[in-house]
């Protein structure tokens, strides 16, 4: 495998293990209709600011989400590059399966 592929694939467990919680992919499903400040976040899941800060972190360090900081308030969107390299990689994965 040459280091191309491996880091591909270094780059899909990342992304993979980012997706494998139901909580994250519940935000993700909200955030999908637009940015959010982590208040109405906290809200629509009704759980903990600290446990959902876990959840956005995670999601943050696997570069599917954005941040910025308005006063107090930090609000979250979905990073278009990292769901195109989604959308690329599940293709990927797709179109191989059917040569297989």
């Amino acid at each position: 495998m040459t280091s191309t592929g491996a880091r591909n694939l270094g780059r899909a467990a990342e992304i993979f293990h980012a997706l494998s919680d139901e909580t994250r992919l519940q935000l993700l499903d909200l955030l999908a209709e637009g940015e959010q400040c982590v208040c109405d976040l906290t809200d629509a899941l009704k759980t903990g600011q600290s446990r959902l800060s876990f959840h956005l972190k995670t999601l943050k360090a696997a570069g599917l989400l954005t941040d910025r900081r308005e006063g107090r308030w930090v609000y979250y969107a979905l990073c278009p590059d990292a769901i195109e390299e989604l959308n690329e990689l599940v293709g990927s994965l797709k179109s191989k399966a059917r040569t297989a």
